[in-house]
């Protein structure tokens, strides 16, 4: 059996890409397609063992490896260029396009959808204005070609035969947006490298890419107002400069960091820090998985990651004052680092790509049964 496993991308080692490593340590004989490939051979060697590959006319184009999303209306084209008819699996791992590459009905697609493209649906306005295109005659533009891209995107969901959502939240994203049904399938945590540790010290810690909608601003904002509190940043991007500027002394930021030292410090760290509405949010079970509770946004895939009260608190709104009163509840409850672990446990990699492997075999040997009856 012939099979091809296509991404949206790879520039980075993130959520989406871990999930590619496990798909990968299933199966190693995919043939691998995306619109673009930037990673380094660390990278490279981790998620694809070592493989490259192949991309669209989208890797050619200046400046791509800034900033790819400026590139945004050309991604359908390119997608459905990737010619794949010599393959019997399909497998996409899409959080904008790579569900709608081209598929026949004697192949089977299943896509393992992280969320149906963010820019395009719930997040427009942000996009818009991230990218300055929010006004006059190029937010006119932008808006029409981000309607142009739904219309495609919703007609293009017909090309998966079945979803894979990373949470229930997805899930109800995907019915709601495309009126589809999916398999929850949560992504895999590696829960063995992220290991329990019952000493804590005396700091809140946050990591994220800096970018808006990750909203580390509030974050930085409330231990501002709590400056008898220690915050601990991770991570870099474009807001990295404007959240140095605005910072109290009670707040450090470490920049990037590699997992060794992430896992110290959630390991270290009185509490993990989560504003966000993710569409499942690994860096929130890896925290659990170190023994750390979380204190996140009680919305999106948090939900159904952390436990209230048992492995962490929620707040109801995205501002400083909630955050606030959360961490003022929090200070007053006493957490047992094991059962915050063992709460993780049920998000391990082996879990991942035990229900992976069980769903895609059955799902072929179904299709394959059906195209032999029909």
């Amino acid at each position: 059996m012939k099979k091809a496993l296509i991404s949206d991308w790879y520039y980075v080692n993130g959520g989406a890409e871990k999930v590619i490593h496990s798909i990968n340590s299933i199966w190693d004989d995919f043939d691998h397609f995306a619109l673009l490939d930037f990673l380094n051979d660390e990278d490279r060697k981790f998620i694809l063992n070592g493989k490259k590959a192949q991309t669209s006319f989208i890797q050619k184009l200046p400046t791509v490896k800034k900033n790819h999303r400026k590139f945004l209306q050309l991604f359908p084209r390119a997608i459905q260029q990737f010619d794949l008819k010599d393959y019997q699996l399909v497998i996409s791992s899409s959080s904008a396009v790579a569900k709608g590459v081209r598929t026949n009905n004697n192949q089977l697609h299943i896509c393992y959808c992280h969320s149906p493209m963010r820019y395009a649906w719930d997040l427009q306005e942000q996009y818009l204005s991230d990218a300055g295109l929010n006004k006059g005659l190029k937010g006119i533009y932008a808006r029409y070609i981000l309607k142009k891209i739904r219309k495609w995107d919703t007609l293009n969901s017909n090309n998966v035969n079945f979803f894979i959502a990373n949470s229930k939240h997805i899930a109800n994203r995907i019915k709601k947006i495309y009126n589809l049904e999916s398999t929850v399938i949560y992504p895999p945590v590696d829960v063995d490298f992220f290991s329990l540790e019952e000493e804590k010290e005396e700091y809140y810690f946050t990591a994220s890419r800096l970018v808006p909608y990750k909203n580390t601003q509030i974050i930085v904002e409330t231990f501002n107002e709590l400056s008898h509190l220690k915050l601990i940043v991770a991570g870099d991007g474009p807001e990295l400069k404007k959240l140095q500027k605005i910072a109290k002394n009670n707040i450090e930021f470490v920049g990037f960091i590699e997992n060794k030292r992430l896992k110290k410090y959630l390991q270290k760290a009185k509490a993990f820090v989560f504003a966000a509405e993710e569409d499942f949010g690994i860096i929130p079970v890896e925290a659990q998985a170190c023994g750390t509770p979380v204190i996140a946004y009680g919305k999106g895939g948090a939900q159904e990651t952390v436990v209230n009260n048992s492995t962490g608190i929620f707040f109801d709104k995205q501002s400083a004052e909630s955050i606030k009163d959360a961490v003022m509840a929090f200070e007053k409850i006493k957490f047992d680092p094991k059962t915050i672990r063992k709460n993780a446990l049920s998000f391990s990699k082996q879990r991942f790509e035990k229900e992976m492997k069980e769903f895609v075999e059955t799902k072929f040997k179904e299709y394959q049964k059906s195209l032999k009856t029909t």
